[in-house]
C-alpha cells in the first residue's frame, strides 16, 4: 500500500475522533491482522463474527501499530500503550469509506467482475492481458467481499494503469456495497446460476444481485454480459447504457466461434488464441477480451496477453502421479460447475477409458440442497461415469438415488472413511475428478493419496 494520508487528513474522511500527538503523521498503510502488523502501519480493528479485533488492540501496538483505528468507546487499550487512536461509529464502513476515496485519487481504469460461476478465472484471464498493457491492480486470491474489495482497492499504487477486481455475493445487497466502492469502468456479469440459494432464495434474486452493479458503473463505461444466459439475455433490453454482450449466439457482440482453439468474431474482425478450452472457459475467456475492448485495448494485446494465461489453482487442476491422473476442481462447488466438471470427465473417458469421481457436498444451496444433489446422482448415470466416491452430509442424497442402481458407489459421511478405498482406486490408474465446496478441503484427501502430505 501507499497510502500518503495524515492521520488528520484521515479523520476527516472517516468523520471520526483523531487522538495524536502528532496529528501531521503519514500514514502509508493498513492491517487488519494483529499478527502481522509491520512498525508504522496502522491496525484497523473488524469485528466479525466470529472474532471481535478490538481483543488484539494491546497485541498489535505491541506489534509497532502507530496508529488503531477502533469503534467509539473502545480505546482504552490503545491509549494506555501511548498509540494515537481513531475512533469512528463503524470501522467496516470506515474501512470501506477510505477504499473509496483512494479510488478516487487515482487515474486508472478499472474491471469489475461479478457472476455465479467463473469470476476468479475470468478475472486472471483479463489480467493477464491488462498486464500486457500496463501495471495492473488486482483482486488477490478470494479477497472479494466485504472486507477484501476496500483491501484490494487500497493496494492501488500512484504508477497502475489498470485494475482488475472480482465482486462475490451471497445476499441481496452485497454487490451494491461493494461495487459503489470500486466504481467501475467496465462491469462484466458472467453467468446467472444456482449458488448460495440458501441465502437468496430463489435465481430471480440472484439476477437481481448480480445486476446491482450496474448503479456503480463510471459515467461512460460499458457492461459486459453473457448473452447465452437466459437471464443476462433480459438486459438487452433492459439496458439502456453502453453494452458489450459475448456468447455462441448469432446476436452476441463477441460471437464465440466453434474453432479448434479459442476464437471469436468482434466487428468483422476474428481474434484467435492457441489455447484449447472447455466451453465453459470459452465463456470466462470471451468475458475477459470483451473487457478488455471496453476497457480499449488493442487486438494483439488481447491475442498475446490471453495466451499468457495460468489456470488458478484446484480449477480442473490435472495432477500424474503414478498410473492415475487425478484432476481436481475443489475450490468451490454449485449446480453449474459441478455440470461442467462431470461433463469434461464424460468427454475424456470417450477416448481415455474409465474414470472415477470423488463427490463432496455443494453447500450453500438452502431448502433446494436434496434437488440438486439427487441431480448429480441423475446427472452420473446419464453420463455413464460409473465409479463414485461421495463424501458429506448434503451428498448422501446422491448417495441414495445412486445404491438404487447398478453404479459402483461408496458413501461416508467424513471423507477420511474414503481414504483406503481410494489408495487402493488411485493403483489402478486411470482418471480420478475430485470436486466439492470449499469448505470440505478436498484437496487434503487427494495429498495423503499421493504421499504429498507426511
Amino acid at each position: 500500500m501507499k497510502l500518503n494520508i495524515t492521520y488528520e487528513s484521515l479523520s476527516k474522511i472517516l468523520d471520526g475522533k483523531l487522538t495524536a500527538k502528532e496529528p501531521f503523521t503519514v500514514l502509508e498503510s493498513v492491517s487488519i491482522d494483529s499478527r502481522s502488523i509491520k512498525k508504522g502501519e496502522a491496525y484497523w480493528v473488524i469485528k466479525g463474527q466470529k472474532h471481535d479485533g478490538h481483543k488484539f488492540i494491546k497485541a498489535a501496538v505491541e506489534k509497532g501499530a502507530s496508529l488503531v483505528v477502533c469503534e467509539t468507546g473502545r480505546a482504552e487499550d490503545a491509549v494506555k500503550a501511548g498509540c494515537a487512536v481513531l475512533e469512528v461509529e463503524d470501522t467496516l464502513k470506515a474501512l470501506q469509506a477510505l477504499a473509496r476515496h483512494h479510488r478516487l485519487k487515482h487515474k486508472i481504469k478499472i474491471a469489475a467482475i461479478t457472476g455465479s460461476n467463473g469470476k476468479s478465472t475470468t478475472k486472471q484471464m483479463l489480467l493477464a492481458i491488462c498486464e500486457l498493457a500496463g501495471k495492473t491492480c488486482n483482486t488477490k486470491g478470494n479477497f472479494n467481499n466485504q472486507i477484501g474489495v476496500p483491501l484490494s482497492i487500497l493496494e492501488i499504487l500512484p504508477e497502475d494503469k489498470y485494475g482488475v477486481f472480482e465482486l462475490g455475493a451471497s445476499h441481496k445487497g452485497d454487490i451494491d456495497e461493494i461495487a459503489s466502492i470500486v466504481r467501475p469502468d467496465v462491469a462484466i456479469i458472467t453467468n446467472i446460476s444456482p449458488a448460495h440459494l440458501e441465502f437468496f432464495g430463489d435465481m430471480e434474486t440472484i439476477y437481481q444481485t448480480k445486476t446491482e452493479i450496474i448503479s456503480s458503473i463510471n459515467s461512460y463505461g460499458t457492461l459486459v454480459y453473457n448473452n447465452d444466459d437466459e437471464l443476462l439475455r433480459r438486459l438487452k433490453t433492459e439496458y439502456k447504457g453502453r453494452a458489450l454482450s459475448f456468447g455462441y449466439n448469432a446476436d452476441s457482440d463477441l460471437k464465440i466461434l466453434p474453432d479448434e482453439f479459442f476464437s471469436f468474431g468482434y466487428k468483422g474482425a476474428q481474434f484467435k488464441v492457441e489455447i484449447k478450452l472447455e466451453r465453459h472457459n470459452s465463456y470466462n475467456a470471451c468475458a475477459a477480451c470483451a473487457g478488455a475492448i471496453a476497457l480499449g485495448l488493442f487486438k494483439d494485446q488481447i491475442e498475446k496477453g490471453l495466451a499468457l494465461y495460468k489456470p488458478m489453482p484446484l480449477r480442473l487442476e490435472v495432477h500424474k502421479t503414478g498410473n492415475a491422473t487425478f484432476i481436481l476442481d475443489c475450490y468451490n462447488a454449485n449446480p453449474a460447475s459441478m455440470n461442467n466438471a462431470l461433463e469434461i470427465l464424460a468427454r475424456k473417458q470417450k477416448t481415455q477409458g474409465p474414470a472415477a469421481v470423488v463427490l463432496g457436498d455443494m453447500r450453500e444451496l438452502g431448502k433446494k440442497s436434496v434437488f440438486y444433489h439427487e441431480q448429480v446422482a441423475e446427472k452420473l448415470i446419464k453420463l455413464g461415469i460409473k465409479e463414485v466416491y461421495l463424501t458429506g452430509t448434503e451428498m448422501k442424497a446422491a448417495f441414495e438415488l445412486l445404491k438404487k442402481s447398478n453404479w459402483q458407489v461408496e458413501y461416508a459421511e467424513n471423507k477420511q472413511d474414503l481414504l483406503p478405498a481410494l489408495k487402493k482406486r488411485a493403483l489402478k490408474g486411470g482418471m480420478i475428478l475430485m470436486k466439492a465446496s470449499r469448505a470440505l478441503n478436498l484437496e487434503d484427501l487427494f495429498k495423503q493419496i499421493t504421499g504429498e502430505e507426511k
